[in-house]
């Protein structure tokens, strides 16, 4: 279980970017964070495995507190937080069972990863993860033959080679189109139930994480507005979070596109 407690990030500059954060996320539950651009969605991920300090506040995952951990004892507890950028963040020189390979640096000893010599057992890992998001067939490409899609499903292999027990995924499809978006989330979510991992999405298509996410928190100013199903999601909450608009026009709209997708592919 995710625990924070608190959580405060406040910048140098004065800007307030949460404000006392509580949140528990379970083993096994997906979950989406939306709100409006500065709301803090990406400094809270980002907080939680420290790639941003906290200003106070606790974070707690499992029994381990993370804000107080030292230099070596956060590599370690970072092995159970994989991380999948909305930029992908791959080495575009390197081949896509390189790039998935990397996720095993926090494992393997400085002389493997300076040569990027792995165990058989990550390898042959890295081939059934591949396999499973559908990029078997494109091991030996370099990362900048891929298109968006392709890049995010190797994010989410690299992410899921260390064998964490969190997903943190900021804006996995901010890049990408309508119908390649649907089958990140869905590739997120099913990976999510096949291994019990819970997941926090910081994703700004409110009609995309109500399809697919389990629950939903609103963030508004660095403070939590929201924290329900998504089919709670009426336009008044909404209007909430984000301020006045015809949110059920927009909902709607992207319910009739998805109901065009299904048949596309029935057809």
């Amino acid at each position: 279980m995710l625990r924070l407690k608190k959580l405060v990030k406040t910048y140098k500059t004065g800007d307030q970017a949460l404000k006392a954060v509580d949140l528990e996320v379970p083993k096994g539950q997906v979950l989406a964070l939306i709100g409006p651009s500065g709301a803090g969605k990406s400094t809270l991920i980002r907080c939680i495995n420290r790639l941003v300090e906290p200003t106070s506040g606790e974070v707690w995952l499992d029994d381990i507190e993370l804000t107080h951990l030292g230099a070596g004892a956060l590599r370690r507890a970072r092995r159970k937080m994989g991380m999948i950028f909305q930029e992908y963040a791959l080495v575009e020189r390197l081949t896509v069972m390189e790039n998935v390979l990397s996720g095993r640096l926090g494992y393997v000893g400085f002389w493997r990863s300076l040569t990027r010599r792995f165990p058989q057992s990550d390898v042959d890992e890295a081939f059934r993860l591949l396999d499973r998001v559908g990029l078997l067939a494109m091991a030996d490409k370099r990362a900048d033959e891929l298109s968006g899609g392709q890049r995010q499903r190797v994010g989410i292999a690299r992410a899921l080679i260390q064998n964490p027990a969190l997903l943190l995924v900021d804006e996995p499809t901010a890049s990408l189109d309508p119908k390649t978006s649907r089958q990140i989330m869905r590739l997120i979510c099913e990976l999510c139930a096949e291994r019990g991992l819970a997941a926090i999405i910081n994703i700004h298509d409110v009609a995309l994480a109500q399809l697919f996410v389990q629950r939903v928190i609103g963030l508004r100013f660095g403070a939590i507005e929201f924290d329900g199903p998504p089919d709670a999601l009426s336009p008044e909450v909404l209007t909430t979070i984000y301020g006045e608009e015809d949110w059920q026009a927009t909902i709607k709209k992207d319910e009739d596109a998805e109901d065009d997708s299904v048949e596309e592919e029935l057809a």
